[in-house]
């Protein structure tokens, strides 16, 4: 008799532990979801207070607010489905790709850009554009620039693209776009990086370039295999900037102007 009682109150205290220890793990999980929807909504309001108080002067600051705004709306809609924190880390990500856009507008129009971002997606990997280049590929034209300008319209914060490593700068149209919806780079795509970026000082991967292996391994930092044909499927592990946690940091208010 006195055995059984033993393991019926044993049987108790397990269960009441189990018990315990999942009500535990679910109220961390919980708090964890909670903070992380609150440092995404934080971006997503600073970014819509930048967006709402800010007017292009020109064609470039215009385009790149254009491009904020896009952001903004973006990553509201994404803030609305936001159920865990995986896709909270996304709602930050998108808000902090439309600041790159009103530091780049602000920086047309000749205001101070305010306090740098983190690196998202590569760009310390990726280089920004040194230099005025002005290229024709397969019959089209193409510029590239450090400066915003009338024939350079089109910012791009710089960063991996389905493997690729896209260069900061200001370019005459946004030939990438292409690839972030469809994740691959198109048949041509080489020449134009080729064409456009080799043995220029800024670009980190020129080299890799004017070689011909930037693919996913080059752009992630690998041998480059054998130099092959440059195929614009490359892996793009490790260029994602999502799985990267900001820990609720906040620029003390810098983007409130």
């Amino acid at each position: 008799m006195n055995a059984a009682i033993v393991v019926l109150v044993l049987i108790v205290v397990v269960i009441g532990g189990v018990w315990y220890l999942a009500k535990s793990r679910a109220a961390a999980r919980q708090r964890a979801l909670e903070d992380a929807q609150a440092d995404a909504r934080r971006w997503v309001e600073r970014l819509g207070g930048q967006v709402m108080n800010l007017t292009g002067t020109d064609v470039a600051s215009s385009q790149a607010l254009a491009d904020a705004s896009e952001r903004f709306t973006a990553a509201g809609s994404q803030m609305e489905q936001a159920k865990t924190v995986e896709q909270c880390k996304l709602v930050t990500q998108t808000a902090m790709e439309g600041l790159y856009y009103v530091r780049a507008a602000r920086t047309a129009m000749g205001i101070d850009p305010g306090p740098e971002l983190p690196d998202l997606t590569g760009q310390s990997r990726a280089g920004q554009v040194s230099e005025d280049r002005q290229v024709s590929v397969e019959g089209h034209d193409y510029a590239a620039s450090p400066r915003p300008g009338a024939g350079t319209p089109h910012y791009y914060p710089g960063g991996v693209v389905a493997g690729r490593p896209v260069p900061q700068g200001w370019y005459s149209e946004p030939w990438w776009k292409p690839a972030l919806v469809a994740g691959a780079w198109g048949v041509g795509s080489f020449l134009l990086f080729n064409a456009m970026f080799s043995g220029m000082a800024g670009v980190a991967m020129a080299g890799a370039y004017s070689d011909g292996y930037a693919d996913g391994a080059a752009a992630d930092g690998g041998d480059g295999g054998d130099g092959g044909g440059g195929d614009g499927g490359g892996d793009v592990a490790g260029g994602d900037g999502g799985g990267g946690d900001w820990g609720g940091g906040d620029f003390g208010g810098g983007f409130d102007f």
